[in-house]
């Protein structure tokens, strides 16, 4: 393909998504048309982003000004190593979670919810995620931004159950928040060097006094921070995401922080290779890193361990860029691609523990490995994955990072090192415990172990402290002990796996197109690791395009670059 025909591909991520939300609006008393719309418009993106990687990797970047306008006054797109890796992930990660949605029945209790908009309002998300990686101005990047809030609040709050418009309205303000930093962002930077353009801010930035530049440089930082979920602006995750329907908890925890990491990996690396903030991110990756492995030991609930575990291994990225040498963000883009996909796997997985035993609360579930081998197999595999198990791609990447943490050899990256290892340790600590408990204790120990926390006659072993309750290595604090009490409610309409077997009360089968995205999301993380090699040659390649800038310069601006 020549590069002018290239060059018009880039446009069609974000434009066919938007064209496909418009029919699928217009065929909203047509739900086999919508899907059938969706998914044809969503496996186009996926061909479309396979074709950009290809490209790119052997002609360079390809840039795209819209309008027939210059590049320093049109809108222009790019298409890089990092953009193309990050627009074929996030796409095929969004085609397996609308097929899994359709598989389900859109949501969990799609009586109540209206359908009619899921599909239209799933596309727009992914035309912002798309517009979000091509994107070569900052103005546009916030367009993308505002589409990804618009779509996100509509699919947290779908259903409308009081959980989820509470968990929605704590995500719309801490976003709308981020939104009106970033806006204060974009004037000043326009303010200080006179263009939005990316490449343009890049070569004029270093002109500006040396504080200004950090200021600009401090209020895109914590703005892109809010949306990656960095500590100590992660607050908002856990309480937001468990809540929402299964496929779009999915999509949210895989794909939306890591678009947070793209502009900072982005803005960081082009705008200010130079950083004085590079303590800053470094104990910013240390304290996401550590804080979030201790909550998700903590949890007694799989989709809230899940986002502490998602926050948690934001910090490996966040070391990655803070290293800031080629190894180190080779590392963290390898990363950034593997969690993509292990955490939109494991949530999908969560989805269907929650079908088939009806919870995803340990104090519910129990015996899980011998009442589904299935969902056994498709959890165990992503979480020993998450924990970075050898010769998995969790592995692979961690080791990428540890090593270019002792390249740098300072006394703050020896820590993240340290830090790092230790971080996987909690986390296999974390899935370990959930694997014990969900999968392999028998659902008459589940309930057992439940009654004896709130009666220490029942039988079972128990040791309080305070309001926590020991038992073995697991430990119960407050809000499971109210759990518990709840559960054992003769008036309580929930009932533990245990009970659900007794009265016969639990689905048969899965949907098939709830099992094979599921499926699919697990082979290619184990893909990855299998041609590890070859992909962190490429990760090695667009490692080095963001630490030399003059490829994406040249690309942008041609002879002004130099």
């Amino acid at each position: 393909m020549t590069g002018l025909g290239v060059t018009a591909l880039l446009p069609l991520p974000v434009l066919l998504s938007l064209l496909g939300a418009g029919a699928a609006l217009m065929l909203s008393g047509r739900p086999t048309l919508q899907r059938w719309v969706s998914t044809s418009v969503l496996a186009a993106v996926v061909a479309i982003a396979a074709i950009l990687l290809v490209v790119v990797d052997r002609e360079g970047p390809q840039v795209l000004t819209l309008g027939g306008w210059s590049s320093t006054l049109g809108i222009s797109l790019v298409a890089d190593r990092l953009a193309a890796l990050m627009l074929l992930v996030s796409s095929v990660v969004t085609l397996a979670v609308l097929v899994y949605s359709i598989g389900q029945g859109i949501t969990d209790d799609d009586r109540e919810a209206p359908v009619s908009i899921y599909h239209p309002t799933f596309l727009v998300l992914v035309a912002g995620v798309s517009n979000a990686f091509l994107s070569g101005d900052l103005f546009n990047l916030f367009v993308s931004f505002e589409m990804l809030l618009f779509a996100s609040y509509v699919l947290l709050t779908l259903g409308g159950t009081t959980a989820r418009v509470r968990a929605g309205t704590i995500y719309v303000v801490v976003n709308l928040v981020s939104s009106m930093l970033f806006l204060i962002s974009i004037a000043a930077v326009y303010s200080a060097v006179g263009t939005l353009n990316m490449a343009q801010v890049a070569l004029r930035v270093g002109e500006v006094p040396d504080g200004v530049s950090l200021v600009l440089q401090l209020l895109l930082l914590v703005t892109f921070s809010i949306k990656a979920a960095v500590f100590p602006l992660s607050l908002w995750l856990p309480d937001s995401y468990p809540t929402a329907p299964a496929p779009v908890t999915a999509v949210f925890a895989g794909l939306l922080t890591k678009v947070g990491v793209y502009a900072i990996l982005r803005t960081q690396t082009l705008i200010f290779p130079d950083s004085d903030l590079t303590v800053l991110l470094l104990v910013a990756a240390l304290l996401t890193m550590v804080i979030g492995a201790l909550g998700a030991i903590a949890q007694s609930d799989i989709k809230r361990m899940l986002s502490f575990t998602l926050v948690s291994h934001i910090g490996y990225m966040i070391f990655g860029i803070a290293l800031a040498s080629t190894a180190g963000l080779s590392g963290a883009i390898f990363y950034v691609a593997h969690h993509i996909t292990i955490q939109t796997a494991l949530f999908l997985v969560v989805g269907l523990i929650e079908t088939r035993a009806g919870s995803t609360s340990l104090l519910r579930l129990g015996g899980l490995a011998r009442l589904s081998p299935l969902i056994a197999v498709l959890f165990f595999i992503p979480a020993m994955n998450l924990a970075g198990i050898p010769p998995m791609s969790g592995f692979l990447g961690k080791t990428g990072l540890l090593q270019a943490g002792l390249a740098d050899g300072s006394p703050l990256a020896l820590v993240l090192v340290a830090a790092g290892v230790v971080t996987s340790l909690l986390t296999l600590y974390a899935v370990a415990k959930t694997w014990a408990l969900a999968f392999w204790r028998s659902p008459e120990q589940a309930h057992d172990m439940t009654t004896s926390m709130i009666d220490p006659d029942s039988g079972t072993p128990a040791e309080r402290h305070g309001d926590h309750v020991h038992m073995g290595p697991v430990t119960f604090g407050p809000r499971d002990l109210e759990a518990a009490r709840s559960l054992r409610a003769d008036d309580d309409p929930d009932r533990d796996l245990h009970q659900l077997l007794l009265e016969d009360a639990l689905p048969r089968r899965l949907p098939l197109l709830m099992t094979a995205p599921a499926a699919a999301l697990v082979a290619v993380s184990l893909a990855l690791s299998l041609v590890g090699g070859p992909f962190y040659a490429y990760t090695d390649r667009a490692a080095a395009d963001l630490a030399d800038r003059q490829p994406y310069l040249s690309a942008v601006l041609g002879e002004d670059a130099r």
